[in-house]
């Protein structure tokens, strides 16, 4: 809806300022003692929903604007009710275009001229400023002009937090907590998620990712993907500017509130997966895992070449698989071998077995680590069934990324239902030679991500783990809940996905 139908709303009082060609907004004057002076211009001319195109000039030495350095009403302002974790809708019309929030109560509405949504609500209710969630201007309904205050810099920084390359090379770092408006403490980084329904499947993932470092440097600053070029009409690059936003909100300093919730970056996902993906209905974090990281891959113009994103750079590995077919019972076809690229490696648990004794009917299997990863040394090999056809087949890890992540295998569709393995995975948190265990020598990670399940596959939930390395300290998080734990608690846990850094990166 067009704010131009109320092109000729001026302000009542308050010296007006002429509009002409200019550049910029108005400069806040400075004080004496070098504190700056907030200033309120107020536009003259026809108001236009094209935001760029109003600019005001800068105030002439010895000019009166002594009516219009303050709005009156900022302290009506209640940073409590602030919330832009969500669609930037408006609230009746449900339109995109030209949108603003009421910054007294939370909500949003479309326009700023007469008869539109905004002006009909603060002539209402009596709320006045308002935050045009595109521009980042604010302005004063219905007196219709824009304000101009550093006080209101906050509110500004919470919609799209922004981060230096100084600011992002100290994160590792940085362990001073931050203070949110109720006085709850909480730790950049470390912030959970609201679970909208059933999302939670989707959290644990975007958690851990938002600690993978390269990850996290390169989404923290939106001008590294902002000018990728991309087909007209595509959908897939919503996830990317989504995830952007998701990353800067959960390592954002200043945050009003202790949580964040994902609802703008579950909608691109249920939008770009063509509703594969839900927040009503609980899914697979490793499905999600999958198809997030090569939407991803593919949105920022990735191909099959190493390196060509930021995902493939991060997580692409290599391997040699090698096949030979088993024609009779006796008889192997010539071994073929094939060269592929992996973004994770799938770890099988034993079989649980069928019938327990009495003295092994309490005790829950285990098996180390290092023997799952057995699989990928080139020389095992595992019996694979086709409808028609047997074969052979052993992997060989040629090539590790700097980031490994890890999925075991827990779950396992039979006739009747989907059966969960409660197999104990025993693993060291540092030091794990991951290359020792492939026989391509010596190559050294650290957990940092540790995604668990808990209960049946049916209405079990999931919660995940993650090191915070400023502070040296493990914590856990499931939705909104946020707790320090134990670095021991982490193998007392059935791990589903984990994430492992190379012990040589800073």
């Amino acid at each position: 809806m067009s704010d131009s139908s109320d092109s000729d709303t001026k302000p009542p009082v308050a010296k007006k300022i002429k509009v002409e060609g200019g550049s910029g907004d108005v400069k806040p004057e400075v004080n004496g003692n070098g504190a700056s002076v907030a200033l309120t211009s107020i536009k003259s001319e026809p108001y236009s929903d094209d935001e760029e195109d109003i600019k005001v000039r800068p105030v002439r030495k010895n000019e009166d604007t002594s009516l219009s350095r303050m709005c009156p009403y900022l302290d009506t302002i209640d940073r409590a009710v602030l919330d832009f974790d969500f669609e930037k809708l408006c609230s009746v019309s449900l339109s995109r275009i030209n949108v603003y929030g009421c910054l007294v109560c939370g909500k949003y509405f479309q326009g700023r001229g007469a008869s539109t949504h905004a002006y009909t609500h603060s002539v209402a209710e009596n709320h006045h400023v308002y935050l045009n969630l595109h521009t980042l201007k604010f302005y004063c309904l219905p007196d219709n002009y824009e304000v101009i205050d550093s006080a209101l810099d906050d509110i500004k920084y919470l919609l799209n937090p922004t981060f230096s390359e100084t600011q992002i090379k100290m994160l590792n770092e940085n362990a001073k907590e931050s203070r949110t408006i109720d006085g709850t403490m909480y730790l950049p980084g470390i912030v959970g998620l609201n679970n909208i329904k059933a999302n939670d499947y989707c959290n644990v993932v975007l958690q851990s990712l938002c600690h993978v470092k390269p990850l996290r440097d390169y989404f923290l600053r939106e001008e590294k993907y902002a000018d990728i070029k991309r087909p007209p009409g595509d959908v897939n690059f919503l996830i990317v500017q989504r995830f952007g936003e998701l990353m800067r909100k959960l390592w954002n300093p200043r945050n009003f509130k202790a949580h964040v919730s994902p609802h703008e970056m579950l909608q691109a996902v249920v939008l770009c997966s063509k509703k594969q993906f839900q927040i009503t209905e609980q899914g697979d974090p490793v499905m999600f895992l999958s198809w997030f990281l090569n939407a991803m891959h593919k949105a920022l113009n990735g191909t099959k070449k190493r390196n060509s994103s930021i995902i493939n750079k991060t997580f692409m590995g290599s391997m040699k698989v090698f096949t030979k077919k088993i024609e009779d019972k006796d008889v192997l076809s010539e071994e073929e071998s094939e060269e592929t690229t992996f973004l994770y490696l799938t770890c099988d648990l034993p079989p649980t077995p069928l019938f327990k004794n009495e003295l092994m009917e309490n005790i829950i299997p285990q098996v180390n680590l290092y023997t799952l990863l057995s699989k990928f040394n080139g020389i095992n090999e595992r019996e694979y069934k086709t409808y028609k056809d047997n074969f052979l087949k052993r992997y060989e890890v040629t090539s590790l990324p700097p980031f490994l992540i890890l999925y075991i295998q827990r779950f396992t569709k039979n006739t009747f239902f989907v059966e969960k393995n409660p197999t104990i995975v025993n693993f060291p948190i540092t030091g794990v030679d991951i290359g020792e265990a492939f026989n391509i020598g010596s190559a050294c990670y650290d957990l940092i991500a540790n995604i668990v399940h808990e209960g049946q596959h049916r209405g079990g939930t999931w919660r995940m783990q993650m090191f915070h390395k400023a502070t040296n300290t493990w914590y856990e998080l499931q939705d909104l809940h946020v707790k320090e734990i134990l670095p021991q608690m982490l193998t007392l846990t059935e791990p589903y996905i984990q994430i492992y850094q190379k012990s040589d990166l800073k």
